[in-house]
């Protein structure tokens, strides 16, 4: 596999969530697939720019319940997403041109 081209002004985001409650967590979870791609349990990884990071963040500030869930958004930079290391099943993160709104 080649490594991956970033877009000019995009950058790779891990999004991990813990949220108690089914039908948040089902909103979080949605919210998510229409910004990147599932790849464990409660985790996305996702290729945003700025502005499509602003639109997640806030779309996600809507859906939790800010004393009892968590959201980490963790931004791999240029230098860092060559280094991702994928143990077991699973490929390396890859952007999708896809984003819905």
């Amino acid at each position: 596999m080649t490594d991956h081209q970033y877009a000019e002004d995009t950058m790779l985001y891990i999004v991990s969530y813990d949220i108690p409650n089914d039908r948040r967590r089902t909103r979080v979870h949605s919210a998510l697939t229409g910004f990147g791609t599932w790849v464990q349990y409660s985790v996305f990884e996702c290729f945003l720019d700025r502005k499509q990071r602003l639109q997640l963040e806030a779309r996600l500030q809507k859906e939790i319940h800010h004393k009892e869930d968590t959201i980490r958004i963790y931004g791999l930079c240029r230098a860092c997403h060559p280094r991702v290391e994928v143990l077991g099943r699973g490929d390396k993160p890859q952007e999708d041109h896809i984003y819905l709104l």
